[in-house]
């Protein structure tokens, strides 16, 4: 009991080093101390229960206990006995923390906040392998087979990350398999005491045999490749998920590549819009006349694959956030405004809709925070579903003019180095050095690129875009000139951002339907993504140059009018100040109802609508079935190659003289054609072996002491007795191998193909359907063969490796300098 209470201790501790590769999913180390109660809970109760010896089944449910303790524990619903003692509406919480969490990994990217959804599952899951781990080691005492569970734990990172997996974690937790299999060997030796070697060398306990040894070392030096080789070779350090989601228009991204970033925003309406029905997800009541777009979040890192989203820091929404209404300048308008927000049960994201520049927040607790750069309201441990809260807010309005005064940022801000990095496209940045020839300052390049997406240029919008050939999906963009919100958002600020200045991807709502009480309702049509320029001393200014006739509710500002308004006039770069444009979004504004044709399909997350190229993950699973499926049926096609080689065997015939033959009667020598006997032998060779094969497809026994005579009277009789036919063939089959092993002269001129079909079809017909189906799909003759082989070969390695450490271990460098002291 000593020792298996021993390898229960190691079991739990390799199931913790397993669980390392979690690292990479989780911001913090919250899941690892949970998870260590829990498998401390599964380790005690099996020791408990082996204490008692037990059976197996009892110390199963002791494990599941101690987890369920542990898990009461460690997530209370509030009406448990005693702080452990789970009640009806402890595992009714449990069922509500296994929904939440399928919400919440639709919410985040990796990596994810505490919330204890997921906290729950993960725990749940650690806990449930450490009790398949301690069945399998101790119980069962199949540790090898232990690494299946383990391996699922590694899975879960490998499928949801989208940079590469960390290499330390999954060292961490091989190390611990390979702990687990060294401690079962040890314990293993030590029940039969200390061996000992021909040489008289005693063996240690840690060296149970040669082949045990040479196996720990093929396993590290296995373990040191999985690791090493996929750092050394390129292609192999990208994530499942970014290898399935690569096509254009998936994660947060304009289309332009396909990887998305650490946090997809629209991942939270995964699922739960649906394009082809109109969804409600907010309405907002605003004190505004006509707001802007209610945003939700921003992406500013921008790569060589997309724009991605950079983590959110801030502070607390109840303490004092900065207030920019104090900060005036001729040509700026900011109000004070107020607006409620209620989001509906269907928006569910770690992020609150609000209004630019929010200064105070009503109903929110401290576990919502506000970050001033990003200007999103964001939190860790709750989200935005069925949320009503009110705020403040001020609303900034520009003159075209006081935006011209803005001077350029300086070059070592750290917000110019930062946002204005843009990938190495010469073509892209080509365009922008002439669409901005002549402009003296920052508002007048940005709308020299802004007027640039605009119908005169052939700009046009739709739901999908065009298959391009230049190898970048923004020149395809700005070749084809066709596409949607999240296109013409991210190449405007990409192009902006070649120009110098600094800018990015914001995503929100458009306006939506107006109620007679003033109320905005915002549906899943509303869904909108547009760009941000950051002017010295003003801040963050919108700039939406998606077409406003494919945008419901589009809201077009006096700095950034609509430019393809055919009365809309535009003042030039080097022209004087001016009187101040009128805001034309009243004109722009257009219901939702007159856009039947037109959703912004920023919105479409799971319509049918295609995109720039065609989803590669579907001809991935067609690709992964269909290799299966070749794989499962190469066993099948190996036994039909071996029944088709044996039962055709080939003619063989020699010319003898005839001994009584007379030749002159004929004029011609007179010869009789024999069967050749070394075929024949062959021939009986080749059916016994498939008669063999036959009898282990079919699981009859099979003993190769026996003589094959003694083995077809035995078939006969027990399995064939009730079918004269089978038995004869079965009969003849075994008097054929016996000639051609014993005697001078094998048997000649026997059907032996036709016997074998009599008896495989005898035995077929007595058979269950699920023997038949196993003879067929995966003969156990062919497998059986397959394991010999793998074994011989495996034993041929082992010794080749110890002859080659043997030699190693005798070289002497002295010797050569012996021999070379003789001559």
């Amino acid at each position: 009991m000593i020792a298996h209470r021993n390898l229960g201790l190691v079991a739990a501790g390799a199931t913790l080093l397993a669980a390392a590769p979690l690292s990479a999913i989780f911001e913090r180390w919250t899941w690892l101390v949970q998870a260590v109660i829990a498998v401390a809970a599964v380790a005690a109760a099996a020791s408990l229960a082996r204490l008692g010896r037990t059976p197996l089944w009892v110390q199963i449910l002791a494990m599941v206990g101690g987890l369920t303790l542990a898990l009461t524990w460690l997530f209370p619903s509030g009406s448990e006995l005693l702080a452990v003692l789970p009640t009806p509406a402890t595992f009714g919480h449990f069922a509500e923390l296994l929904g939440n969490s399928v919400e919440d990994m639709r919410s985040h990217g990796v990596k994810v906040p505490d919330t204890d959804p997921l906290l729950f599952i993960t725990v749940l899951g650690i806990g449930g392998v450490a009790v398949l781990v301690d069945v399998l080691c101790v119980g069962l005492r199949r540790p090898a087979l232990a690494g299946l569970p383990m391996l699922a734990i590694y899975s879960v990172p490998v499928a949801v990350y989208v940079d590469s997996v960390p290499p330390v974690p999954f060292a961490i937790g091989a190390a611990g398999f390979l702990w687990l299999l060294v401690t079962d060997n040890v314990d293993r030796v030590r029940r039969f005491g200390r061996r000992f070697t021909g040489d008289g060398r005693d063996v240690d306990v840690w060296e149970s045999s040669p082949l045990a040894a040479a196996g720990r070392r093929l396993a590290v030096v296995g373990l040191a490749l999985a690791v090493l080789v996929p750092l050394a070779v390129p292609g192999m350090t990208a994530g499942l998920m970014t290898t399935l989601n690569s096509g254009p228009g998936s994660g947060i991204g304009p289309g332009f590549g396909g990887s998305p970033g650490r946090v997809d925003l629209f991942a939270a309406l995964s699922g739960q819009l649906n394009q082809s029905q109109v969804t409600d997800l907010v309405t907002v009541t605003t004190t505004e006349e006509e707001p802007f777009y209610l945003r939700f979040g921003v992406a500013d890192d921008l790569r060589t694959d997309g724009f991605r989203v950079r983590g959110p820091n801030g502070r607390r929404v109840t303490g004092d956030l900065p207030d920019p209404s104090g900060r005036s300048a001729p040509g700026i308008q900011r109000t004070r405004q107020r607006a409620t927000v209620q989001v509906s049960r269907e928006l569910n994201m770690p992020l609150l809709p609000v209004y630019a520049e929010p200064v105070s927040f009503a109903e929110l607790g401290n576990n919502w925070f506000y970050d001033p750069n990003l200007q999103v309201v964001f939190s860790n441990r709750e989200n935005s579903r069925g949320k009503e809260y009110s705020f403040d807010y001020v609303r900034s309005s520009y003159s075209p003019q006081a935006l011209r005064r803005a001077q350029p940022l300086p070059a070592d801000l750290p917000l110019r180095r930062q946002q204005t990095v843009t990938p190495d496209v010469p073509e892209v940045r080509a365009l922008v050095e002439d669409l901005i020839r002549g402009a003296r300052t920052e508002y007048d390049k940005v709308r020299a690129i802004y007027n640039y997406f605009s119908e005169d240029n052939g700009f046009s919008y739709r739901l999908s875009t065009e298959q391009g050939s230049s190898g970048e999906a923004i020149l395809d963009f700005l070749e084809n000139k066709v596409g949607y919100c999240q296109q013409y958002a991210a190449a405007l600020a990409w192009m902006v951002r070649d120009a110098g200045i600094p800018a990015r991807v914001a995503f929100g709502f458009t306006n939506g339907s107006r109620r007679s009480d003033d109320t905005l309702t915002l549906t899943n049509r509303n869904l909108h993504a547009w760009t941000e320029v950051y002017f010295d001393q003003i801040g963050w200014v919108p700039f939406d140059a998606t077409p406003a006739y494919g945008v419901p509710g589009s809201t077009r500002s006096a700095w950034a009018p609509d430019v393809d308004a055919p009365e809309e006039s535009t003042p030039q770069g080097g022209s004087a100040d001016t009187p101040e444009e009128t805001d034309p979004s009243a004109e722009a504004e257009q219901g939702p109802n007159q856009f039947e044709e037109g959703e912004d399909p920023g919105a479409a997350v799971g319509s049918d609508t295609p995109a720039a190229q065609t989803p590669v993950w579907p001809w991935l699973v067609a690709a992964s079935v269909l290799t299966l499926l070749v794989l499962l049926a190469v066993p099948a096609l190996r036994r039909l190659a071996l029944r088709r080689r044996r039962g055709r065997p080939a003619p063989a015939v020699r010319a003898v003289d005839a001994p009584d033959a007379d030749p002159s009667a004929t004029g011609q020598p007179v010869v009789v054609v024999a069967t050749d006997p070394d075929r024949a032998r062959a021939d009986a060779h080749a059916a016994w072996d498939e008669l063999i094969d036959t009898l282990v497809d079919y699981r009859v026994g099979v003993d190769r002491t026996e003589t094959p005579r003694a083995t077809a009277e035995r078939v006969a009789r027990e399995r064939l007795a009730a079918q004269t036919d089978a038995g004869s063939a079965v009969r003849l089959l075994g008097r054929a191998e016996e000639r051609a092993r014993y005697a001078r002269d094998p048997l000649t001129g026997e059907p032996l193909p036709a016997a074998l079909r009599t008896v495989r079809d005898a035995l077929a017909g007595q058979a269950d359907r699920r023997t038949r189906l196993v003879a067929t799909m995966l003969p156990p003759s062919v497998l059986s063969r397959w394991r010999t082989a793998i074994a011989d070969n495996s034993s041929r390695l082992v010794n080749s490796a110890g002859q080659v450490r043997r030699r190693l271990l005798r070289f002497s460098p002295r010797r050569l300098i012996a021999s070379r002291a003789g001559r």
